[in-house]
């Protein structure tokens, strides 16, 4: 018997993974497993000093995403994945290190932890990257009206959509499939959920579970 199906849900902030994590979990009866960005003991000190907690923060988000990947496989359900190891690496903490608020030294430390870590875990069977123009981005979180981020800046979206495009460039750990999540509405458009299924199904198999 084949194992229960992994999808994996990755893109910016405002690109929608929420939104199609519900929905995807209402089609297929998935069982969500959500970043831990409350969790974090580190984020109120990373955004009062960056350079100082950038490496914690980013460790503790990469070891947290280890064990709930973990979980995940042991679940013994379909699931889905709203954010991905890769991308804490890849993206975010890559990000941090451009920025110089992560040094050479802790980043290659970090660069090895993720390496191993990732070497342990089973990829998904689906990775849906959700492509979103940074200004359809801007949008959304002013209408989403999230307190803490309606001051994130317009270049800091712009330099993680960079670094998400090159990263999954690079991704070939399983088959994926791209939305472009600017032009495509499957929270409502009954015409874009039919075309989703149907592409899911045919990545897939007309069984997820």
């Amino acid at each position: 018997m084949a194992p229960p199906r992994y999808i994996a849900v990755a893109g910016n902030m405002g690109a929608g993974k929420s939104s199609l994590v519900k929905w995807l979990c209402q089609q297929f009866e998935l069982t969500p497993f959500f970043e831990p960005h409350d969790e974090n003991p580190y984020l109120a000190d990373f955004y009062a000093d960056m350079p100082r907690w950038a490496f914690n923060s980013q460790l503790f988000f990469l070891v947290k995403r280890f064990k709930i990947h973990r979980e995940l496989e042991a679940s013994g359900r379909g699931v889905v994945q709203d954010r991905t190891l890769d991308e804490d690496a890849e993206v975010f903490a890559q990000y941090l290190h451009q920025q110089g608020h992560i040094n050479d030294r802790d980043w290659a430390t970090y660069s090895d932890l993720y390496t191993s870590l990732r070497s342990e875990l089973r990829p998904p069977d689906l990775m849906i990257y959700l492509r979103c123009e940074v200004k359809t981005l801007r949008k959304r979180i002013q209408l989403r009206g999230r307190a803490y981020e309606q001051s994130i800046p317009t270049p800091y979206l712009r330099a993680l959509h960079d670094l998400y495009e090159q990263w999954f460039a690079r991704y070939d750990r399983s088959p994926t499939l791209v939305l472009e999540t600017d032009r495509m509405d499957y929270v409502t458009e009954l015409f874009h959920r039919q075309q989703l299924l149907a592409t899911i199904r045919a990545a897939l198999g007309p069984t997820l579970t």
